[in-house]
């Protein structure tokens, strides 16, 4: 028996270290936020001190906190520093900052033309959140700032494109055909990327899809700057990453196959550093059924070759839910992008009620072929909630019928005029064939991540993905061999995202930060694919889909303090700081406890 003392003991789980290694039955002591014993309790006892607390895990896993490399909260993180809806599912290491869009250089008005539309976060709550916060003008005052709040997880960061190019050259001139950034001016992009990777920033994220439009008034519906940067931009900046070793994320302009090639390619490192980068993918597209043949080979292909690339992928369904017409993916089409420029709802509804609008609608439908994300299949889309409770369980295409044989386009634009956004509706766009699911899910060209936490509130909600994919592996094990091993998707989820981004996360050895999460492996069932809705205090209450199964989740601890317990936020999840900005290729120390009448509190 040793004689240390401990500050909490978790006993008797099946643990994994994050490495890929087996699991194990094994007793952890943790101290000081470091887990400082793992020992086999067959041959070695724990000893407990007066104050230590013990946690019985028989029966549950013990594994590192999961890593979510691509979320949207850099606003939210501002007047909800907890991010609690994804910690509360184990995420504890969250990146900022993904599809060129960050915080650190735009002002509010800005950021709030950026964020609004893109990511479906209300404009005002946007300028309000960073006009409020906002103390930095560098990517070092940033990540101060940053550790100022009191942090649920651990934070990593892109410094995004479209945030530096706004800032530098002004987010009308950065947001036009054929105007470049001037040499002062690139010069100036350079120095912020350098500038954000001194400050220990993971890379620079980018984005080429053309769907994605900015809010507000002056460049309402043009899309992001970063689409705008041509080659010589694109490679200054990346040179700099190349030489660094960081990485680049990047979201593809899908109607440009060959620019996803591209992207690909650039990846390699002939005559030069190679690039590591993660190319963002919608996967296993309806629209477009053959893609998903020939990610895994391109990937092999471009590794193989000497480069370092990774496509990025929800290792779940992709099912998204709208309320009347406001959903992204109506961005990819003339008719639909027409209607949602039009912030006014007057205007919107003038417009949808006009004949030629809704001829040029049912051409864009009708159009099935082409690089696209929606399948543009209204008899693939259900209604879930209406005023006009006969519709509510059919498809528009369904209701079309039903009504004499209407074109579903004009069925579903009927609706919305009818209802507004008391109707909602939802469609699978990809991730719908679980035994590719299967086949993605072990290839070694993809990591998981694009859960968009924080993002698009109303229309999805992903933040359990990686308890989801535990779910999915554990519910393959009666039907046949296994196709992961137990220790495969905790390793995925965990060291291997961690390690490739260079960050001090998602491993639990000795000496490694006690960033954990303890699951009930029995509680990994259908209750985690269902929806709910929870008040977003910072958004004024919007609601927000959430999933929720709070028996899933035992127990989450960051820095060696428990956050989460049975699934729901502990006091100390936001009232105190437990997480830091993880600095690439650094160790990061526990934030350490508050002493509060002589002891601390845990």
């Amino acid at each position: 028996m040793t004689t240390e003392t401990y500050d909490t003991l978790i006993v008797g789980g099946t643990w994994f270290d994050g490495t890929g290694a087996p699991p194990a039955v094994r007793d952890l002591g943790i101290r000081d936020g470091v887990v400082v014993a793992v020992v086999d309790p067959r041959t070695t006892s724990l000893a407990a001190g007066p104050d230590t607390r013990i946690i019985e895990a028989q029966g549950h896993w013990v594994m590192p906190g999961m890593v979510d490399i691509h979320t949207h909260y850099d606003v939210e993180v501002l007047d909800g520093p907890s991010l609690e809806e994804s910690v509360r599912h184990g995420m504890t290491t969250i990146f900022l900052g993904s599809c060129s869009l960050s915080t650190i250089h735009v002002d509010e008005t800005d950021a709030g033309d950026l964020f609004g539309r893109v990511e479906a976060i209300p404009r005002e709550h946007v300028i309000d959140a960073v006009g409020r916060h906002r103390s930095w003008s560098t990517p070092s005052e940033y990540v101060a700032a940053l550790e100022a709040l009191p942090l649920g997880p651990q934070i990593a960061g892109f410094i995004g494109h479209s945030d530096m190019r706004a800032a530098t050259m002004g987010l009308d001139r950065s947001t036009r055909e054929g105007v470049r950034p001037t040499s002062s001016e690139q010069a100036r992009m350079e120095q912020m990327l350098d500038a954000a990777l001194d400050a220990g920033f993971v890379g620079m994220s980018s984005q080429q899809l053309l769907f994605d439009k900015l809010d507000g008034e002056v460049c309402r519906s043009r899309t992001l700057p970063s689409t705008y940067a041509k080659a010589r931009e694109l490679r200054r900046l990346n040179r700099i990453l190349r030489r660094r070793g960081r990485v680049l994320q990047s979201g593809p302009d899908i109607k440009n196959p060959q620019s996803i090639a591209s992207q690909a390619f650039t990846s390699l490192g002939i005559g030069r550093p190679k690039l590591k980068t993660s190319l963002l993918s919608a996967a296993d597209i309806k629209a477009l059924p053959f893609v998903i043949k020939i990610m895994g080979p391109l990937a092999g292909l471009i590794n193989r070759l000497g480069g370092d690339f990774r496509w990025q992928h929800l290792p779940v369904p992709f099912e998204v839910y709208a309320d009347g017409i406001d959903l992204v993916i109506f961005e990819e089409f003339g008719a639909g992008a027409a209607a949602l420029h039009l912030a006014d709802h007057v205007a919107r509804d003038e417009l949808m009620r006009d004949e030629a609008y809704r001829r040029a609608f049912r051409e864009d439908y009708d159009q099935k072929y082409g690089p696209r994300v929606w399948h543009r299949d209204f008899f693939d889309a259900e209604i879930v909630a209406c005023p006009d409770a006969s519709v509510v369980g059919k498809s528009f295409g369904q209701v079309g019928l039903d009504r004499g044989g209407l074109h579903p386009v004009d069925a579903f634009l009927d609706l919305v005029l009818d209802h507004g956004t008391a109707l909602r509706w939802r469609t699978t766009i990809s991730n719908h064939r679980p035994e590719l699911l299967k086949k993605m899910a072990v290839e070694p060209g993809i990591q998981f991540g694009f859960s968009d936490a924080g993002a698009h509130l109303r229309n999805m909600a992903f933040y359990n993905f990686g308890l989801r994919l535990l779910k999915h592996v554990r519910d393959a094990r009666p039907a046949g061999p296994p196709f992961m091993s137990a220790e495969h998707p905790a390793h995925r989820l965990t060291g291997e995202l961690a390690d490739w981004y260079g960050i001090d996360a998602g491993h639990l050895r000795e000496g490694d930060r006690a960033d954990l999460v303890i699951l009930d492996p029995d509680a990994l069932d259908e209750r985690l694919e269902e929806y709910h809705e929870a008040p977003v205090a910072q958004y004024g209450g919007l609601s927000r889909m959430v999933n929720r199964n709070d028996d899933a989740v035992r127990a989450v601890f960051v820095s060696g303090r428990q956050v989460v317990d049975h699934g729901v936020p502990t006091e100390l999840l936001g009232r105190e700081r437990t997480g830091s900005f993880l600095r690439v290729g650094q160790r990061t120390a526990p934030v350490p406890a508050r002493v509060v009448g002589g002891s601390r509190e845990r």
